[in-house]
């Protein structure tokens, strides 16, 4: 059975937070996105946000075992990723690593991480809570590590989002929803850190920009 054909069996009567056209598709495609960043099988992958582990089955393939880390508060959809995504037999050979922290702890797996992904994570959340991701990257990363990620900039029709909390559904929430960030203030709390942001293309799947963020100014 092919992975979109599985996720659409097991998601029929229930929503997963993301949707279920292109599944396979869109976590192929932040697959590409991290190759396209330097990733290699022995990087150390940190997936904040996994959920059902749409880029995760792909990532948990490729990369060596214990190579891939993964944030997720919702236990039910880490369950549906860990035990109805990926196959038995891969999760025992692979060995990734999971929590359930839900306060963007990124330094429970106790090691420096290569690269980081948060697709669909800024799209939901609040400011503090992408200062937090950030001041974790610095912390818990290599020198030369990447932060991919992906949110929705706000414009002249979509407003800036200024509130404080999580705003979709969560392992608190069913209510569904985005929120836009401006490139400017996303800019702003980079250079505060010493870090440098690259705008790159918006992807296929569902039109969100991605934006590259290193410790440094090579790529």
């Amino acid at each position: 059975m092919r992975l979109q054909q599985k996720f659409e069996a097991v998601a029929r009567n229930r929503f997963f937070g993301v949707p279920l056209e292109n599944f396979e598709f869109a976590g192929r495609e932040q697959f590409t996105y991290m190759l396209q960043a330097g990733l290699n099988p022995d990087s150390k992958v940190l997936d904040i946000g996994c959920g059902v582990l749409r880029a995760g089955y792909w990532l948990i393939h490729f990369l060596d075992p214990g190579c891939y880390c993964g944030i997720e508060p919702h236990k039910g959809r880490l369950e549906t990723g860990t035990h109805s995504i990926v196959e038995p037999e891969v999760m025992q050979c692979k060995a990734p690593r999971f929590d359930t922290n839900p306060n963007f702890d990124t330094s429970v797996f106790g090691e420096k991480i290569d690269f980081f992904l948060a697709y669909s994570i800024w799209t939901h959340a609040a400011k503090p809570q992408i200062q937090t991701m950030l001041d974790g990257f610095i912390r818990d990363s290599n020198d030369s590590a990447a932060f991919l990620v992906s949110y929705l900039p706000s414009g002249w029709r979509h407003a800036d989002y200024t509130g404080d909390q999580w705003f979709g559904t969560s392992h608190e929430s069913d209510v569904p929803g985005t929120i836009s960030h401006s490139f400017r203030w996303i800019r702003a709390e980079c250079d505060q850190r010493g870090l440098t942001v690259y705008k790159l293309r918006r992807d296929k799947a569902h039109g969100q920009r991605w934006l590259e963020i290193r410790k440094n100014s090579k790529i």
